[in-house]
């Protein structure tokens, strides 16, 4: 099992990884965040780029905050370097 931060920001013109931020992985949503959208679709977004299935990927904490942590349920390492070019995550 791995935990990955992230810092959300619903609303983005596109999905994509920008950085880091506080700690966090800072990743634009399109999704808004009212009625759990952009929750869905973090979860969407990071089973997409990680190589997991979507139901591999939980939201462990953050459900309205913007600093959220995931839980990527997989025995093996999942590819971080398809979310982030060089594969530079923080993972707690």
């Amino acid at each position: 099992m791995w935990r990955l931060s992230i810092w959300a920001q619903p609303g983005a013109k596109t999905n994509e990884v920008t950085g880091l931020y506080q700690g966090c992985l800072r990743l634009r949503i399109k999704a808004p965040a009212v009625d759990n959208k952009a929750n869905k679709a973090i979860v969407k977004y990071l089973a997409r780029k990680l190589g997991v299935k979507g139901n591999q990927v939980k939201l462990e904490s953050g459900q309205m905050s913007r600093k959220k942590i995931f839980l990527i349920e997989s025995e093996k390492e999942p590819l971080w370097e398809y979310l982030i070019p060089g594969g530079i995550v923080i993972a707690i």
